[in-house]
């Protein structure tokens, strides 16, 4: 397989914004947390597809945290970035806030998935190296070792 060439984080970053209408909202007047899903599936996919330059496949939600609620009418932004990289496989990290209209935003949830790069068969592929420019991303990077390690370890648990 040959080596792709290195890439920055910033150079997949992806933000989406929603204005919540009255189809995103479930019966407690709430957004419908499938709704959510669904779109920070997207934006994880804008985020691997743009590091990796290839078609990609969630292959697993790690984690899904839901901070406060957002309601008709709440502009919610979306925020992908690339956190750790294996051979083939991408883990992007999505944070979601409620922005108010001076700007302020409020946490609603993050998540983190991984992805995997698809060759034209199908195929997993291998992905570029990621170049960690900042404290934050090193640190992210670190943890995204560690939950790599406990995904492995649950994969072999049969979890």
């Amino acid at each position: 397989m040959e080596e792709k060439e290195a890439k920055r984080v910033a150079d997949s970053l992806t933000e989406q914004v929603q204005i919540l209408m009255p189809s995103h909202i479930n019966g407690s007047d709430r957004l419908f947390g499938g709704q959510l899903v669904q779109w920070i599936d997207v934006v994880a996919a804008v985020v691997a597809r743009r590091h990796s330059g290839r078609n990609v496949t969630t292959a697993a939600i790690d984690t899904l945290q839901f901070k406060a609620g957002a309601y008709i009418n709440n502009t919610l932004v979306l925020i992908g970035r690339i956190t750790y990289v294996g051979k083939t496989s991408m883990e992007v990290r999505v944070d979601t806030y409620v922005e108010d209209i001076a700007g302020m935003r409020k946490v609603v949830n993050r998540a983190y998935l991984v992805l995997v790069a698809l060759d034209e068969n199908g195929k997993p592929t291998q992905v570029p190296r990621l170049i960690l420019e900042s404290e934050s991303e090193r640190a992210e990077w670190e943890s995204g070792k560690k939950r790599h390690a406990l995904r492995n370890k649950r994969r072999k648990e049969g979890y």
